[in-house]
């Protein structure tokens, strides 16, 4: 048998890590020895494991040491990391180590040095500066011959997410998925989440699609932006025409949206939009001039909320602010997202799992969505920290207003 000792500590049981680090091993056709277990005592006391891994071979048991490290686990005799030069522009070793969202740590020349820009799918690159080591995510189309890259799971350290037991009864709602759940005392709590984060001088970055216009969403939304809780926006191009057509002719997609019904010529308002914005040259020309007197982009150019419009195949136009280079929207979200303390995606699947993928673990993040399988996409694509809320959107963000009066 092939052996290895590993140990993992923070709050095991009740986040239920320690029943998934016994799965993993399992599942990977190893097998686990408790050496030593302590239990924490109180709400503060962290819990610790000691675990032999015995594996009937030493490929699997290098599967299985690589499982478990994303479980927070990391072996007793500390080794550095193995590190190997990109052998070109976006190139890197076969065998490279692939990063979660979880806060994580890699051993370098005796020393545990935290990894920088986290997100998940991207490499480790240790650099030098001067006599400064760093070491941080970057994304395969970043990386650089030549460029350190760190390869398998030896020498790197995870910190996951443990459930929060002092979240303003928060945490209770990721335990599932459910459109029985009361979305009032959901929305009640993710307002008060969004308070405390306020007085901590926090960010709130909200990712949005065009269903807010759609459900009659605008004002109170507009309302929210105006308390001072939403520090960016980051959406596709169809919720800024939508906002657009409905502050111009009072419809969105066509339908009037005081009144429910088609409007006659109705379904070339959203291009009558495009063009209007096209003809001052911006979003932020359009209200200097006087043409936009309200909605949602209204009030991020008249509160200087930064936003960004990532553009799609299939979109109409599009504005001239939406940004259609794709790496180049991915890149302007990105810088939008650092430092935030807390994202609320409203009813936007692919943008919602693409900042998903760009958020640390340890960033809260609620998902608005009338659609439970939405919700579930996100949480099951690694943003383990996404709170579901299954509801209209419109509701929602109404509420939501009222709770933050």
């Amino acid at each position: 048998m092939f052996t290895e000792i590993v140990e993992a500590e923070g709050h095991l049981v009740d986040s239920q890590i320690l029943s998934k680090i016994m799965d993993r091993v399992i599942e990977c056709g190893a097998a686990y020895e408790i050496l030593d277990f302590h239990l924490g005592r109180t709400n503060d006391e962290i819990s610790r494991l000691k675990m032999r891994v015995n594996a009937p071979s030493q490929e699997s048991l290098e599967k299985t040491l690589e499982e478990l490290v994303e479980l927070g686990c990391y072996e007793t005799e500390i080794a550095s990391v193995t590190t190997r030069p990109a052998e070109a522009d976006r190139v890197v070793p076969d065998d490279f180590y692939s990063t979660t969202n979880h806060r994580t740590f890699a051993r370098h020349q005796g020393q545990w040095l935290e990894v920088a820009k986290q997100r998940m799918d991207a490499v480790i690159v240790i650099s030098n500066e001067g006599e400064t080591v760093r070491a941080e995510c970057r994304k395969l189309r970043d990386v650089r011959q030549g460029d350190q890259i760190v390869c398998g799971a030896h020498g790197v350290r995870i910190q996951p997410e443990f459930k929060e037991r002092d979240r303003l009864g928060f945490a209770f709602m990721s335990n599932d998925i459910s459109s029985e759940r009361r979305s009032e005392t959901a929305v009640r709590k993710i307002a008060e989440l969004m308070r405390q984060v306020k007085t901590e001088n926090g960010k709130i970055v909200f990712v949005a699609g065009p269903v807010v216009v759609h459900t009659g969403g605008t004002r109170p939304f507009c309302d929210i932006i105006r308390k001072g809780y939403v520090d960016a926006l980051l959406a596709g191009n169809a919720l800024a025409v939508h906002d657009i057509e409905h502050v111009l002719y009072g419809t969105s997609l066509g339908v009037d949206l005081e009144h429910g019904v088609p409007m006659e010529e109705g379904h070339k308002n959203h291009m009558r939009a495009i063009n209007a914005i096209n003809r001052h040259g911006s979003i932020k020309g359009a209200v200097e001039s006087g043409l936009l007197k309200f909605g949602v982009m209204y009030e991020c150019v008249q509160r200087d909320v930064p936003f960004v419009l990532a553009g799609s195949i299939r979109d109409d136009g599009p504005l001239p602010d939406t940004e259609m280079d794709l790496i180049k929207a991915q890149e302007k979200y990105a810088e939008q997202l650092v430092g935030a303390k807390m994202v609320i995606c409203l009813s936007s699947m692919l943008h919602s799992i693409g900042v998903g993928n760009m958020t640390p673990s340890w960033v809260r993040m609620v998902c608005v969505d009338i659609n439970p399988a939405v919700v579930t996409k996100l949480s099951d694509r690694g943003s383990a920290q996404t709170v579901g809320v299954v509801t209209d959107v419109g509701t929602f963000l109404t509420l939501l207003a009222q709770h933050l009066s």
